[in-house]
């Protein structure tokens, strides 16, 4: 498995090779197999026989940290989505997008999208699965700003970026919590503590802070606002990641763990109220757009909703609607948003109210979107796999009897009806969808090209996903035992109840609240111009309002609170910087008690010592009042040569010859460049600024004074120079301790530091020969 979910991640090394040959041979053509293959490989485990397995590679085991590969029902599904779909969006593009665009940058995001979603649904240990959860938002925000040079692009991305990687930051609370109580980093092996998780007193917190990660991932309300402006993305990023994988990630998140928070009333009630919010509110809403990408963005949001709402459900029958929901929404909402992307390709605009008559100008592009749309809104025929899915949902519903009296035996009881207003809306929006871009009255004037229908090569995926809408649709139990099955165990964790899957089940309550949705949703299509007003009530941006709000305000009071700090002065910064360290420094040494003077063990001072130190202190401080910059760095040499003459006096030649080294070559350098700088300058000031300036200087060399007294003083331990004196000749063969340090036991560190002046030495030559040739010229 390693090598299927590694393989788009090391073929991103390649993409900028195959560029080069974009105007003879499309980029997409060299990566088209990759996702193909990962889907082969993985289509095998399928099957009724089907066993979970496993793979584990170690990491960090230090943190008790793995690559855990697991595939069950549940990740089994999820990486054919990704592997299937992601062969269809990547031929798609290849006549979607024009040899001119960017293809390198492109396909590089997509196939790290691609690698980050494989290690999410595979990842068994929740820490590598965080990390290609924070991937996810990583290269999403590439591709949504793919045309980064549209306003719109940029917003879009940069809004989807913020609010998935604080979800994210609440998912990683939430695993770091759970890995805390059961004491493992493994999903499973938490799985089997699901007792000792549940009766924890943090299982509230840990709670919030899984569900919070799942609803910003899966744009639930209210943070469904992301997803509608993500539709700047080119459509197939929009085909691929907002109908199949990513805005999946999240449920596939509350499906994984639902084993655990499915044990507790709080996940009813939270999961199923906020996934009936969002399925009503978001169907509701994509009424009143006039984006075709616009509607099937917030029909996207209103399928998540059902859902989410489904895994609320927790029972057998909801489970399994879940999970087969997921796969038929995969289809249909995959292909709709390509036919969208084509009747822009082709009209050169997405605007519905500028659309209409298309399906005389484009009769194989409407005929897909026929069944595409249809089986979105759950018409009962029996060649659309979406109503079969949506009729489970409606059983589901009516099922529901766990709960009696209180808030969840309310909810319980408004359930169906919730499920059934959402499902009007959505069939209604379905019929605007489809009747407002191919029916009507063709409008010329308001297109900017002259419809035709779309290549062949464009129309080969939506084509492969509406023959999945019709091949489920005619044949459910096909998906039924090898597959779906698999899954619902995997996220109900136990055992289900299977029944035959067949479009007449008779009267049914299911088919009867079908009925009725179509009913009245065609009612409500058919006259949505006069009743559609009542959207004037609700403000158009809403909560976009509030995320514009929280962000401006966020960068304009960052911007003042950096202002009052950042004021281009280098005496400022100097200030805080000592002033923070000394501040620190001092209090932590007060707390730890680490001050301590100790002279017991120090070498005697005699005259000469003593005159040299006076001839230092003379120095450094004559340095404050010079007013020449070749003096001032002459004087400063004093200090240099004064302590290479100490290391002479105790007896530490080698270390005096460094100093004299270094501080000439230094000294050397400072002439050279303080030679062309200006004469100092008296620069006006406050009094105070000089008081500030002296208490800063001599409170920190204090401070470091102090420190090295202290250290000298403190002995927590056996000093390791005893070491290095006992080993410098048995190990090095060298009587200099430090010479042996320095080429034996720190070899490779002293051979860096060489290489590293080497190569900055290298890099100024550089500049100073590029600097002299411009002069030549």
């Amino acid at each position: 498995m390693i090598y299927a979910v590694f393989a788009p991640l090391i073929i991103t090394l390649f993409i900028p090779l195959f560029s080069k040959w974009k105007e003879k041979i499309h980029t997409g053509w060299f990566l088209l197999p990759v996702p193909f293959f990962i889907f082969l490989y993985f289509i095998q485990f399928a099957g009724e026989n089907f066993t979970p397995a496993s793979e584990v590679y170690p990491w960090i085991p230090s943190l008790d940290i793995s690559i855990d590969f697991y595939l069950d029902g549940l990740s089994l599904l999820f990486v054919l989505l990704i592997s299937g779909i992601g062969t269809l969006v990547v031929l798609y593009s290849i006549y979607y997008l024009h040899k001119s665009e960017q293809l390198k940058q492109f396909y590089i995001y997509l196939f790290l999208f691609m690698f980050s979603m494989l290690g999410v649904v595979l990842s068994d240990n929740v820490f590598v699965l965080y990390t290609f959860w924070e991937f996810t938002s990583l290269s999403s925000f590439l591709l949504i700003g793919f045309w980064h040079h549209r306003e719109g692009s940029r917003y879009g991305a940069l809004k989807s970026m913020l609010i998935t990687v604080l979800g994210g930051f609440s998912l990683l609370a939430g695993i770091i919590m759970l890995s805390v109580i059961t004491d493992t980093t493994s999903i499973q092996e938490m799985i089997a503590q699901t007792d000792v998780i549940v009766n924890h007193p943090f299982f509230p917190l840990l709670f919030v802070f899984l569900v919070l990660g799942a609803f910003t991932k899966s744009a639930q309300f209210p943070f469904h606002i992301w997803l509608p402006d993500a539709m700047e993305a080119p459509t197939p990023v929009s085909a691929y990641l907002h109908s199949a994988t990513m805005v999946k990630a999240g449920i596939f998140l509350i499906a994984r763990f639902s084993p655990i928070l499915g044990q507790e009333p709080l996940f009813f009630g939270v999961i199923t109220t906020v996934g009936l919010i969002t399925l009503f509110w978001a169907s509701f809403m994509a009424v009143r757009q006039t984006d075709l990408k616009g509607i099937l963005a917030f029909s996207t949001v209103s399928q998540l909703g059902m859902i989410m709402a489904m895994l609320g459900f927790g029972t057998e029958a909801a489970i399994f609607a879940a999970v087969f929901h997921i796969l038929n929404h995969a289809t249909f909402k995959g292909s709709l948003f390509m036919i969208a992307g084509i009747v822009d390709h082709e009209t050169g605009t997405r605007d519905i109210r500028k659309l209409g008559g298309l399906m005389t100008f484009m009769p194989i592009s409407a005929t897909l979107a026929v069944f595409g749309i249809f089986s979105m809104a759950g018409v009962p025929l029996p060649f659309l796999n979406g109503f079969y899915s949506k009729e489970e949902f409606l059983g589901s519903t009516v099922e529901l009897n766990e709960y009696t009296g209180g808030f969840l035996g309310f909810l319980q009881e408004a359930v169906p009806f919730i499920a059934v207003i959402g499902s009007i809306f959505t069939f209604v929006y379905s019929m605007y969808f489809f009747f407002g871009t191919f029916r009507g009255k063709y409008q010329e004037q308001e297109l900017e090209k002259k419809p035709h229908e779309a290549p062949v090569g464009m129309l080969i995926a939506p084509a492969i996903l509406v023959l999945g809408v019709i091949l489920i649709g005619l044949f459910p139990n096909a998906v039924n035992q090898p597959f779906l099955v698999h899954t619902a165990e995997a996220v109900f964790g136990g055992d289900i109840h299977t029944h035959e899957l067949k479009f007449w089940h008779g009267f049914s309550p299911a088919f009867i609240m079908s009925l009725i949705i179509v009913g009245i949703g065609t009612i409500l299509a058919v006259t949505r111009k006069k009743w559609s007003t009542v959207y004037n009530i609700f403000p158009r941006k809403g909560f976009n309002e509030l995320y514009n709000f929280t962000v401006d305000s966020i960068e304009n009071g960052s911007r003042k609170i950096t202002n009052t700090y950042m004021t281009g002065s280098l005496r400022h910064y100097m200030a805080y910087i000592l002033s923070t360290i000394f501040v620190i420094s001092f209090i932590i040494m007060i707390l730890s008690d680490g001050f301590a003077i100790d002279f017991t063990q120090t070498a005697p001072i005699t005259i000469p010592e003593i005159l040299v130190g006076l001839v230092m202190a003379i120095a450094a401080i004559a340095t404050i009042f010079t007013t020449n910059r070749l003096a001032a760095i002459i004087i400063v040499g004093v200090v240099g040569y004064g302590l290479s003459i100490l290391f002479v006096l105790y007896r530490a030649p080698d270390l005096a010859l460094t100093q004299l080294i270094v501080e000439t070559v230094s000294m050397a350098l400072f002439l050279l460049c303080f030679k062309h700088l200006p004469e100092f300058k008296k620069l006006p000031g406050h009094p105070g600024v000089k008081s500030v300036n002296s208490l800063i200087a001599i409170g920190f060399g204090g401070l470091m004074t102090l420190i090295g007294i202290s250290a000298h003083s403190t002995k927590l331990f056996s000093p390791i120079s005893d070491y290095f004196l006992e080993q410098s000749v048995p190990q090095g063969g060298g009587h200099n301790v430090v010479n042996v340090i320095l080429v034996d036991m720190r070899g490779l560190d002293t051979l860096f530091e060489i290489t590293v002046l080497g190569i900055a030495a290298l890099a100024i030559y550089g500049l100073i020969k590029l600097r002299h040739d411009k002069g030549a010229k």
